[in-house]
């Protein structure tokens, strides 16, 4: 018999509205909808229908209602409008990093050496390869199992560049001279899990999001210190933040040798990007 779209939407959003907010239910409905039916928004506007809900979109449905990402269930999500491969050894990808790739694209071009540290799924390195096909883009990880399916992503988008097996907490890198270094690092202080999504703290890797409390700049030291080993005179760097530290990481960046730093706020009005040139 078969079933109208409108009735799987209706079924789905009500079902997922216990675990997520009703305005949110309806797009992971509708999201699951498009990955298995093939349906388009439009089509709810419609009378057409199924005939059957395939097995493995109901098992979706189920690991939805037990806090499993999205993403991670469909094995993919869109950066900067292309769609990369994710799984539970990277980050999902979020739209303030799309910003910081899109502020990087809009402010700097040409044939240049770049440097992506903690790549992750690769959609920073593999977002700038892409966009400027003259550059030279590595990208670095400290985890094997990121690199691979960073390698994946590479492939099936087509983009060349090098990857790189390294802690950018170690003293030194394997590099050489840089024209621009990009990083988003683990930011989030331990005292900020409480207020965090148990999807997020439940799924994603801890080790990417997550720094001491004592010690919430660690990485930034570090960057900065391999920006002045690297950056070239006139280099780039830019960094995605905690909102609360701002001011702090542009001051490390100022005591390195920094000139020209800006904070950029996000779509939201947190302070989220901070980039400045190596003098």
């Amino acid at each position: 018999m078969a079933i109208k779209l409108k009735a799987i939407h209706k079924r789905y959003s009500g079902e997922l509205s216990t675990t997520y907010l009703p305005e949110e239910a309806g797009s992971l409905a509708s999201w699951l909808m498009e990955a298995y039916l093939g349906t388009r928004a439009t089509d709810l506007l419609s009378d057409r229908s199924v005939e059957t809900i395939p097995p493995a979109m109901e098992a979706a449905l189920n690991r939805l209602m037990q806090g499993v990402p999205i993403q991670y269930i469909l094995g993919k999500a869109p950066f900067y409008g292309r769609e990369f491969l994710v799984g539970p050894e990277v980050l999902i990808p979020r739209r303030e990093t799309e910003e910081l790739v899109h502020l990087i694209v809009k402010s700097a071009s040409g044939k240049m050496k770049v440097l992506d540290l903690g790549t992750g799924s690769g959609c920073i390195g593999i977002s700038l390869a892409l966009e400027w096909k003259e550059a030279s883009v590595t990208a670095l990880d400290n985890s094997p199992e990121a690199l691979a399916l960073a390698r994946k992503n590479a492939t099936l988008l087509h983009a060349s560049l090098d990857f790189v097996l390294a802690d950018m907490l170690a003293p030194r890198l394997p590099l050489g001279t840089l024209d621009l270094m990009v990083s988003n690092p683990p930011y989030v202080r331990n005292q900020e899990k409480a207020h965090m999504h148990p999807n997020v703290l439940d799924h994603e890797p801890h080790g990417a999001l997550f720094v001491p409390d004592e010690d919430p700049l660690r990485y930034y030291r570090a960057l900065v210190r391999h920006a002045r080993n690297h950056l070239k005179t006139g280099g780039l760097f830019y960094v995605e933040i905690n909102e609360q530290f701002g001011t702090e990481v542009a001051s490390l960046m100022e005591e390195a040798g920094m000139t020209a730093i800006r904070i950029y706020q996000d779509l939201q009005g947190k302070d989220r990007i901070v980039w400045g040139q190596l003098s």
